[in-house]
């Protein structure tokens, strides 16, 4: 069985909890754009920690039979993305979060859910 967007999404942090991530948002991208539904912000402590939160996700996505159209970034560029169609993950080193900040970028979508660090 397919999962939707919104399955997805929940899969999607769900892993980043696992790793830890930190700051991990979720935005419905709907009123601001055609190229996905939802959009997956998170940050962590280090490029190595950043790694290990986008490997965690793409396991966990791959346990349920959903595989990423695409990933691009590295960690020693700051930022990793990993398109899963209607779900768009990016997953920042703190530092590179604050300069791109897509948030604010992307102010016309609707922050859904914020969830606190552990």
């Amino acid at each position: 069985m397919e999962l939707s967007a919104r399955e997805r999404t929940d899969a999607v942090v769900n892993a980043a909890r696992d790793r830890r991530a930190l700051g991990i948002v979720v935005m419905d991208m709907r009123p601001a754009t055609t190229i996905c539904d939802y959009f997956v912000i998170c940050h962590g402590r280090s490029p190595q920690h950043i790694e290990a939160i986008s490997e965690e996700i793409r396991e966990q996505m791959k346990k349920l039979d959903v595989q990423p159209g695409h990933v691009e970034g590295s960690r020693t560029g700051g930022w990793i993305l990993i398109d899963y169609l209607h779900v768009v993950v990016h997953v920042f080193t703190e530092e590179m979060r604050r300069t791109y900040d897509l948030q604010r970028l992307w102010s016309n979508a609707k922050v859904i859910a914020e969830y606190a660090d552990d």
